[in-house]
């Protein structure tokens, strides 16, 4: 080994031990970021001192990419039938020593396994992307559709929200997965997406490049990118209707044992029950046009009433509403494993 290169050596090694004692941050030192260090040696000739001699190294810190995708939550994020907007949350960090844009995707799985458990069956619609815009966490319709994050610092990130719309048909428990992807690009132009990235092949004295990304939901390690899965998971009502009738009374027997006959009062029960397991029901409206053989019986309407067996019973709230010759009524909202009501009379012509 010559002087020269073993004087090199050591201010490598001198180098080495100051950058071990500087604070320590997630991304480390900025890329394009110069290191220089200089040596000084000093010697005597017959007990005289000479003039010391001295030796720098100087080298540019290289670009080390690396960027992880989390989503946000610990389960599934549940949806109705036909939810339009339904939207999953995610988090993109850059871990780079570098200011990188990332090009963003979101891809739907085709079947198998689910990220929270079961099994993926089904697509949503209308795929978007959107980046959380005033930082509060909650999409918005002041949120910024993207198809890229611009600029993103070394050691920022950014929330992410995938959107889609669910089909009117599904069930519950089906299950759409969903994979957002986010790939490291050159930055350093705002407003339009940097190059793709790769690692350098050879070291040269400007900033070279090194992937060093850990492996996403479904990407490979040192790739330069980061995938994460979220479920869309289908909570639907199961809603059972169950009309039926009874007589009250005839104008000849009166209450006992009574015969719809012209005249007699006929009780009509309408019974809404949803499902055990099931979302709940809300905003339930209840519209029973009459048929022209009968006529309503004024302020005859009972609204969320119970059951006994498949008995209607008369304990609901007198409401509801008949016009045009049609029974209307709203009832309360009907959770899973409950059965609501509305009860009314009519009289036959």
């Amino acid at each position: 080994m010559t002087r020269t290169s073993t004087l090199l050596g050591a201010v490598s090694s001198l180098a080495l031990v100051a950058l071990g004692s500087s604070p320590a941050f997630a991304t480390g030192t900025t890329a394009g970021s110069t290191i220089q260090n200089t040596v000084t040696v000093g010697y005597q000739v017959g007990g005289v001192s000479q003039t010391s001699k001295s030796a720098s190294d100087t080298f540019t810190v290289d670009r080390k990419v690396n960027v992880t995708v989390t989503e946000v939550g610990s389960s599934a994020t549940v949806v109705s039938p036909g939810q339009l907007q339904a939207v999953s949350t995610f988090k993109v960090t850059n871990l780079s020593n570098d200011t990188l844009d990332f090009a963003l995707t979101a891809a739907q799985q085709s079947g198998g396994s689910a990220a929270w458990g079961g099994t993926d069956n089904f697509d949503g619609s209308n795929v978007k992307i959107y980046v959380d815009s005033n930082g509060d966490g909650v999409f918005t319709s002041a949120d910024t559709q993207v198809t890229y994050l611009d600029e993103l610092a070394a050691d920022g990130a950014k929330t992410i929200f995938v959107v889609m719309d669910i089909p009117s048909t599904q069930v519950t428990g089906d299950i759409a997965t969903v994979v957002l992807t986010a790939t490291a690009r050159a930055g350093g132009t705002s407003g339009s997406m940097g190059a793709a990235l790769t690692t350098s092949a050879t070291n040269t004295t400007g900033v070279d490049t090194v992937l060093a990304d850990a492996a996403g939901a479904t990407d490979a390690a040192n790739d330069g990118a980061f995938s994460a899965k979220d479920d869309y998971k289908v909570s639907a009502a199961a809603l059972t209707v169950l009309k039926t009738s009874r007589v009250v009374s005839d104008p000849v027997s009166g209450t006992t044992n009574p015969k719809a006959i012209p005249g007699a009062t006929i009780e009509y029960c309408i019974s809404i029950a949803n499902a055990t397991g099931s979302a709940t029901a809300t905003n339930i409206s209840v519209n029973d046009p009459l048929p022209t053989n009968v006529t309503y019986v004024t302020s005859s309407i009972l609204l969320n009433g119970t059951v006994s067996g498949s008995t209607c019973n008369a304990d609901g709230t007198s409401g509801g509403t008949f016009a045009s010759n049609t029974v209307t009524g709203t009832l309360s909202d009907i959770a899973a494993g409950v059965t609501r009501t509305l009860v009314f009379r009519a009289t036959i012509n």
